[in-house]
């Protein structure tokens, strides 16, 4: 009986160590430090908030924000100035429109940009009580020439929004504003997509994301991100390959919807799905793992992020026997997910304790941000099921990624008009920061 002793599985044990002796940081610490690689995008959010500098608290003027690269090639951000703008109504406001979308019906290139760049200015000349700060760079519009990830082509565009009047600028407002801003841009920006050719391959609403978040988790260098893995980094539900395979998807589909009913928790429900692939041998497993496709954008969304110094996690519901491998291809650090019990070369049937499910996922991430001596306010989370809601609501950052209705409601960001790349766009990237 093949057996491991515990649901982590590291492929570089000893970096989380090693990075967070190096450069340990916590929410009481002065400063948060940055490479190169983030420098030009602080550097363009903050250069646009500098630009209402009159209309923040004398002590929130972010003058001490140092992007000169000293001898350690790293610049430096206070982690109190992004404390205090917390509790202020000041967002960052990403929009991702598919290029695609601004095309004529017949595929011709009829350049609506100027169009939706008006459509933006004017929601802002219709709330006065709100100003609008274009956030810029040399170009917002990014092209997959390989074609290798197939990466939507987009343009981005940035900006910052808060109050004109100080008098609304105070805490206690935020969430009232966060509220009002979303569903008020949402719709503006909807009457704009009303009068675009949009066809059903480009998903409607979905041809355009609207991702409006507090400023202070765009400045905040964060510095891990956990994945789950089925319909997030991979396209398939490994689940439903397996059921397909044993011939038992029908089986496997009424004990999924009676969980989704609410007659039986996810545990139970795992298990009753597990114990009927018993006898499914490991061959059939390594022709479902050739099967598995990566998400649009994964391979580009994970080099950008270890090249801006994340560490990455997946934490899967699934099986350490594909986890593992979708990991090693995409140079994931660690991995948690549930043992698939194998004897004399076929599925035993049997699960092993403790199952990842959703409380589990959550402790996870705070297990790994207590070992890494760092608070979860430098944590994201990146998922598109039920089950991935407890780690999202414990990070700085909660994405849904092509998810469900009730998830994309409860995060803080979701992504439909891309691929996994749109991560970027929700962390306040322009299309050109990406590999």
């Amino acid at each position: 009986m093949t057996k491991n002793t515990t649901t982590n599985h590291q492929n570089n044990p000893n970096s989380a160590t090693s990075e967070a002796a190096a450069t340990p940081l916590n929410a009481t610490a002065n400063f948060a430090r940055f490479g190169s690689g983030m420098t030009a995008h602080l550097k363009a959010w903050i250069t646009a908030l500098q630009k209402a500098n009159d209309l923040l608290p004398s002590n929130l003027r972010f003058d001490d924000v140092d992007f000169e690269q000293g001898a350690n090639d790293q610049g430096k951000i206070s982690l109190s100035l992004i404390e205090q703008l917390e509790d202020l109504p000041v967002f960052a406001l990403s929009v991702v429109v598919q290029k695609q979308a601004l095309r004529s019906s017949d595929g011709s290139e009829l350049d609506k940009k100027s169009d939706f760049e008006a459509h933006i200015a004017e929601w802002a000349q219709q709330n006065p009580l709100w100003q609008i700060i274009r956030v810029v760079r040399s170009t917002d519009e990014l092209q997959d020439h390989s074609g290798s990830d197939r990466l939507t082509s987009v343009l981005t565009y940035r900006y910052i929004l808060m109050p004109s009047d100080t008098t609304i600028m105070q805490p206690g407002k935020k969430s009232a504003a966060a509220r009002l801003l979303d569903e008020g841009i949402t719709a503006h920006l909807r009457q704009f997509i009303n009068t675009l050719p949009i066809t059903s391959d480009l998903g409607g609403d979905a041809a355009i994301d609207c991702h409006i978040v507090s400023l202070a988790k765009m400045l905040r260098p964060h510095r891990v991100a956990v994945f789950d893995m089925d319909s997030t980094l991979i396209e398939q539900e490994v689940i439903v390959e397996l059921a397909k395979h044993a011939n038992i998807g029908d089986q496997v589909s009424e004990i999924t919807e009676s969980a989704m009913r609410g007659e039986i928790d996810f545990d139970t429900s795992f298990t009753e799905r597990v114990a009927l692939l018993e006898g499914l041998s490991t061959h059939a497993l390594d022709d479902i793992q050739q099967q598995l496709t990566l998400s649009a954008g994964a391979r580009t969304l994970l080099a950008t992020l270890k090249s801006l110094g994340y560490y990455t996690v997946l934490v899967s519901g699934g099986f350490t026997y594909f986890a593992q491998r979708i990991a090693q291809e995409l140079g994931i650090d660690e991995v948690y997910a549930n043992e698939l019990d194998i004897e004399d070369g076929a599925v035993t049937g049997n699960v092993q304790l403790p199952i990842v499910n959703g409380e589990r996922k959550a402790l996870i991430v705070e297990q790994v941000a207590k070992r890494m001596q760092l608070p979860l306010s430098q944590v994201i989370c990146v998922g598109d099921g039920a089950n991935d809601l407890p780690m999202m609501a414990i990070a700085d950052l909660g994405v849904a990624y092509h998810a469900k209705p009730i998830v994309r409601a409860r995060a803080d960001a979701a992504i439909n008009a891309t691929g996994l790349e749109g991560v970027l766009y929700v962390l306040g990237y322009a299309a050109q920061d990406l590999l």
